[in-house]
């Protein structure tokens, strides 16, 4: 008995030795990867210029002396890149970092589409965790698992992230999930202060927010030197849809954004990695003139399929909600969907300003997620034509009005991708970029490839491929 328990007991000790050994064997000498990570010498900036069209690089009336010079030196896409479908904010940026489209990340709107029962309207709630939101892993979630740095500033989809090591994420009342070490540094440089006990941006405007994440992002190059920081600049796209992107506004705005990007590009200077470093310019998409509105509730309110009280929906059956270029037609009761196809078609079958209908069997083709399978994925698409902008009014009986009348904006994105004008700014330069280079049919899942090349990231299950003829 003694020889069993004491062969047992040795077996234990000599198991638990081994298994101490290799911990101090790891704690001493750290995984080869891990070790190399930490030292890597290669840093990537994707900047989001929002709202900035592709057609602005060729307009002569835009000053943009920065990005043309990082265009002339490095790569840029011709005639601009692809964007995902809805052509709005969140999506595109959570494509930016996933490689892959709505259909598989999930983000259809600059927040939740909330269903929530038979009858009642399906509402966008922006504050919403990441979790919440994507549903696709992301190149940041790789590089936490490689011990990689990484940052960002004013990005979408990106609240309570655990995988960036710096956070301001684009969300309503963002300082509050702001990462306690950056906010109290930015407080300190002036960035933000402090009314009644709460953080707040020092000039919260929107030129003076594009400032604060400008001087965000250069106080993370210089201090953190992360290896992969994504930024995200808001005025140019708040200019454009109040007065439209080629006008005296729009082009001043694209004047400062340009500054902007050039003090980000200084800041890598002033930290020693601009050698280092590939600069990813990018836009979500691009913008056009709609000086007029459809309002497709009205329709379906005469239909009897939703009910009113003043300007709220109050019951519906069948609604839609707006997103620029387009609206997501939802069935309040999904069993009821295809009964109302027919009711659906026939309320906007050549109707002004109505361009196409998209029904669930055309999604795959523009990258949407199929209902059913996907929660917030609408029952059908309409598509408006260029000059028109998709209104969520459910006033009056006209079903186009100018887009002062309802409220809706002057500049708008949002269109079906297919449209040239919604193509986004694309432009590389840096370390490992090419120079003068000009490559064309990219889209916006490229680039979460590229940047993934460029550091050594394993490769993944992308909709897109990098972007070769750009890279040496």
């Amino acid at each position: 008995m003694r020889r069993m328990i004491y062969g047992t007991a040795s077996r234990w000790t000599r198991s638990h030795t081994i298994a101490l050994v290799l911990a101090f064997t790891l704690v001493l000498f750290p995984s080869p990867l891990k070790a190399q990570n930490k030292e890597l010498d290669r840093h990537v900036i994707l900047v989001s210029l929002d709202g900035l069209a592709a057609y602005l690089l060729d307009d002569p009336n835009a000053s943009l002396p920065t990005l043309r010079k990082l265009a002339k030196e490095g790569a840029v896409v011709q005639g601009g890149m692809k964007v995902s479908n809805p052509s709005v904010t969140w999506p595109n940026h959570t494509t930016l970092i996933t490689g892959v489209r709505p259909d598989k990340h999930g983000v259809l709107a600059n927040g939740v589409l909330v269903r929530s029962g038979p009858g009642v309207p399906v509402r966008i709630d922006p504050a919403r965790d990441h979790a919440d939101l994507v549903r696709a892993k992301s190149i940041i979630d790789t590089m936490r698992e490689m011990g990689l740095r990484t940052a960002e500033v004013n990005w979408p989809c990106t609240r309570n992230c655990s995988s960036f090591d710096d956070s301001i994420p684009d969300v309503p009342d963002a300082l509050r999930y702001t990462t306690p070490r950056l906010l109290n540094e930015l407080t300190g440089l002036g960035v933000l202060t402090k009314k009644e006990d709460k953080h707040v941006f020092a000039v919260p405007s929107s030129v003076g927010k594009d400032w604060a994440w400008t001087e965000t992002a250069c106080h993370l190059i210089k201090t953190r030197k992360p290896h992969l920081l994504l930024v995200h600049l808001l005025n140019v796209d708040s200019t454009h849809h109040a007065f439209g992107s080629q006008t005296p506004a729009g082009y001043t705005a694209n004047s400062y954004i340009d500054l902007c990007l050039a003090k980000i590009i200084d800041a890598t200077r002033e930290a020693g990695i601009l050698s280092n470093t590939t600069f990813i310019v990018v836009s979500d998409h691009g913008f056009m003139t709609t000086p007029n509105a459809i309002k497709p509730n009205i329709v379906l309110r005469d239909a009897g399929l939703l009910h009113t009280e003043g300007k709220r929906i109050v019951d519906a059956r069948v609604h839609v909600v707006p997103e620029g270029g387009i609206g997501l037609v939802y069935c309040t009761n999904p069993l009821e969907a295809k009964e109302l196809r027919g009711s659906i078609e026939k309320a906007f079958e050549r109707k002004e300003g109505v361009d196409r209908i998209l029904f669930p069997e055309q999604f795959a083709e523009f990258g949407l997620p199929l209902p059913r399978e996907v929660e917030q994925a609408p029952d059908a698409v309409i598509a408006a034509k260029e000059g028109y902008s998709v209104s969520a009014s459910v006033e009056g009986s006209e079903f186009v009005e100018p887009n002062t009348k309802v409220g809706t904006s002057l500049g708008s994105h949002g269109f079906l991708s297919t449209h040239p004008r919604m193509n986004a700014t694309c432009v590389l330069w840096g370390r490992d970029i090419k120079a003068g280079e000009v490559v064309s049919g990219i889209e916006n899942t490229s680039i979460a490839p590229t940047i993934a090349q460029l550091l050594g990231l394993p490769p993944a299950e992308w909709d897109g491929k990098a972007i070769q003829a750009a890279l040496k």
